[in-house]
């Protein structure tokens, strides 16, 4: 019988560049049903029912781990509180927040500039620079998504207003650009079940207050979720695909391609939130679209060329 580890459908989820494509499918879906359900679950509920299950579903797995690695873990708890804050605590409750307030439209600009803002950082703290060809795929690639959320039209992005779910989206821009640098840090020899269990850990215990301020305790507002099927399967959803894989299939391309290279592939995400809107929607892409989808793809392909 063939080895299934082994074999060419299994080693082709090896690709990094796969990886951080479904990665943004993933992370697509999520910004959808973040924005579709903001009625029937608060922002800070579906935060940490979203990370309560992606626990669940990772546990097993990374606790066979924790006995031998556990003097990796102690050695590295510094970098790991940073990621296990900035990425399950911070990114996609701030997210969230913003999608309480702000546009579709508006929420998809601002997390265009993640790669922007990533090798900026990535910059300024490692020293690490795109040649001039890697500039120019990133800049193209930007501008594709530009296209696509500014529906074609250049008066769209010129009177753009921000609001307090902008900030928000502009605060989770900055969390997901330092998680991605940060990911340099991360302790060596640690199991990735186990390094995601632990991140999760992390973010829980910054998320579980914050959970009971909204439902009422400490003098918070009281919301509650409506509990029906379809919010059941969006919950399910956000803590299957977009935590619990895709956190998996993005710690492994970052580790594989750089965090430069990596944070790039946020730019397919208008791309799969156009193709998403059309098969769950029925809304039609136009011109824009496709000219946008197209600029992304040549600018991604211009920065991975070696």
């Amino acid at each position: 019988m063939q080895n299934t580890s082994t074999s060419p459908f299994f080693r082709q989820f090896t690709n990094p560049y796969l990886l951080l494509t479904l990665t943004a499918l993933f992370w697509s879906g999520n910004m959808v049903l973040g924005r579709g359900i903001r009625a029937d679950v608060p922002p800070l509920t579906l935060a940490f029912w979203r990370w309560a299950i992606a626990f669940l579903l990772v546990l097993p797995l990374a606790l066979p781990h924790l006995k031998s690695q556990w003097p990796q873990l102690k050695a590295g708890w510094k970098p790991l509180i940073v990621l296990g804050l900035l990425g399950v605590g911070g990114y996609n409750t701030f997210a969230y927040l913003a999608l309480q307030h702000t546009t579709a439209t508006n929420a998809t600009l601002l997390n265009s500039f993640i790669p922007v803002a990533t090798i900026a950082i990535s910059w300024l703290f490692l020293g690490k620079r795109l040649s001039g060809g890697q500039a120019l795929g990133v800049a193209i690639s930007l501008a594709g998504a530009l296209t696509i959320v500014a529906r074609g039209q250049l008066d769209v992005l010129l009177h753009l207003q921000l609001n307090i779910g902008d900030v928000w989206m502009l605060v989770a821009v900055l969390d997901w650009a330092i998680y991605t640098v940060a990911l340099a840090w991360r302790p060596a020899g640690v199991h990735p079940m186990l390094m995601l269990a632990t991140s999760i850990a992390i973010g829980l215990c910054a998320l579980i207050p914050a959970w009971l301020w909204e439902m009422g305790h400490f003098g918070g507002p009281g919301l509650h979720m409506n509990v029906h099927t379809g919010s059941l399967l969006a919950l399910a959803y956000v803590g299957i695909f977009p935590s619990f894989i895709g956190y998996i299939f993005y710690n492994r391309g970052v580790a594989e391609v750089g965090a430069n290279k990596g944070s790039l592939f946020i730019h397919l995400m208008p791309v799969f939130g156009t193709l998403l809107s059309f098969l769950i929607l029925g809304e039609v892409p136009l011109w824009y679209h496709y000219a946008g989808i197209a600029l992304i793809f040549a600018g991604i392909g211009l920065t991975m060329r070696k």
